[in-house]
């Protein structure tokens, strides 16, 4: 009998070996051994997750096409109408706190103005009523008269008013039985007090005097009489003007 066997593992069909071949060109291929045994479906399998070298074609390969250059679309601008209101509204604004900050400016202005004209005419009045007091006295009743001046003085010139009073004038005046009127001088027509303001603001006023002072002591035989230049400046105060200096001119 013929070994129906071995004749089949020598030879094999036609049909086994176009198949064992095709399996080694894929082997071939995909770079490892070839599984003869295996159909395509588990030759696909076993070849699946594993780099597949591919010959280049003969032609070569072509580049593939440059991308086209990004152009930006322009961004929408907003209606013509729309931005004119808009410059409109910014312009009005800016006109509007224009001017609010004049008006602000104009309104301080005017108040100051209002308040150094009436500071103007309160110093005046205060001056006029000060000089005589301060500027005079009488040895009889010295420290009456030094206390009615100290109550129109302020600041460090009622300290020093009330330091030369006591250590100069006192003694002299007490000796010599020293006796000073002052006044405001007036002209001989009947016109109004030599009295100006040099300067004034709200709170501060510098005014100019011609006082006329008598002077009566035991040194001299007559009164005699003496035609001064007074500078006073005044201050106000929560108890209304006060002097705070003065200078004889």
């Amino acid at each position: 009998m013929v070994n129906q066997t071995s004749r089949t593992r020598g030879s094999g069909s036609p049909a086994r070996r176009t198949l064992t071949a095709a399996a080694r060109a894929a082997a071939k291929r995909a770079g490892r051994p070839a599984h003869p045994g295996r159909g395509a479906g588990q030759e696909e399998g076993s070849t699946s997750g594993r780099t597949l070298l591919i010959d280049p074609p003969a032609a070569g390969w072509e580049d593939p096409p440059e991308p086209e250059p990004f152009e930006e679309e322009p961004a929408e601008s907003p209606p013509p109408g729309r931005a004119g209101r808009r410059v409109l509204t910014a312009v009005l604004g800016v006109v509007l706190v224009a001017a609010l900050v004049v008006a602000a400016v104009l309104g301080w202005r005017y108040q100051e103005g209002r308040q150094t004209e009436q500071a103007r005419g309160e110093a005046l009045a205060a001056a006029r009523k000060a000089a005589p007091v301060v500027l005079s006295y009488d040895y009889r009743h010295l420290d009456r008269d030094f206390g009615r001046a100290r109550g129109l003085l302020t600041g460090r010139f009622r300290d020093q008013y009330g330091k030369t009073t006591k250590t100069v004038v006192t003694p002299t005046a007490t000796k010599y039985h020293g006796v000073v009127k002052a006044t405001v001088a007036t002209p001989s027509d009947g016109g109004a007090p030599a009295v100006s303001v040099v300067s004034a603001a709200p709170h501060r006023a510098v005014v100019l005097l011609f006082v006329n002072q008598v002077t009566e002591s035991t040194q001299v035989s007559a009164p005699r009489l003496d035609l001064n230049r007074v500078r006073m400046t005044l201050t106000r105060t929560s108890d209304g003007w006060k002097v705070s200096s003065v200078d004889a001119l």
